[in-house]
């Protein structure tokens, strides 16, 4: 692991420590592109880890401190998500699939956050996720199926009992305040980015939280 000090962070506030990690793309030409703008504090702006195309890991912010990446946004009902969480950015411009050695790079990392910090599967998002309607990293192309395989990500699992989607998409953690056309693509972005279309029964096949 290799290690570039970003000036962009601050102590977590309200004494609250890691229990979400909320997966980025940077959207920048390159890796050495985007430690330029997370370490540049006119930019305000930074993550706790950045991974590129390669499998290099670069740790930026300490993970006790806050780093500056969520923005505002909201999961479980939760807000400031940069207190609760930690960043991870993946050297990605969000339109292609991302390299095997970056993912790998990525499990590995997801295990050894979570053997120091008690964060869930169910906890481990996407940016759009919790910030719907405003992000969409990791993007269509990020494999979910592949962390959800290895216990790094919530599985999908069939409806209990939900004849809304709307009350199954809150259940999963999706609580932002948003319109349900919002809403319906952005837990497509994560479960389903091939799905077009009006809402549909599958729709509601969303995880449940822990």
């Amino acid at each position: 692991m290799l290690h570039r000090p970003s000036p962009n962070f601050g102590p977590r506030r309200d004494g609250l420590t890691p229990t979400i990690i909320v997966l980025h793309y940077t959207a920048m030409p390159s890796a050495e592109a985007a430690l330029e703008r997370l370490c540049d504090p006119a930019a305000e702006v930074s993550a706790h880890y950045l991974i590129a195309k390669s499998g290099v890991v670069t740790r930026l912010v300490a993970e006790a401190e806050r780093a500056w990446h969520a923005g505002t946004g909201e999961w479980c009902g939760q807000h400031d998500i940069n207190s609760r969480s930690i960043g991870i950015e993946l050297d990605n411009a969000g339109d292609h699939p991302f390299p095997d050695p970056q993912m790998i790079a990525l499990e590995v990392l997801l295990e050894d956050i979570r053997s120091r910090w008690p964060i869930p599967p169910e906890n481990i998002i996407g940016h759009s996720d919790m910030a719907p309607g405003r992000k969409s990293d990791p993007g269509p192309r990020f494999d979910w199926a592949r962390l959800a395989r290895r216990g790094l990500a919530g599985p999908t699992r069939p409806p209990q009992d939900q004849t809304c989607f709307t009350t199954a998409a809150r259940a999963a953690g999706f609580t932002a305040d948003v319109a349900s056309e919002v809403l319906l693509e952005t837990t497509r972005l994560r479960f389903a980015p091939w799905r077009r279309g009006p809402q549909c029964a599958d729709d509601l096949k969303l995880y449940h939280p822990i």
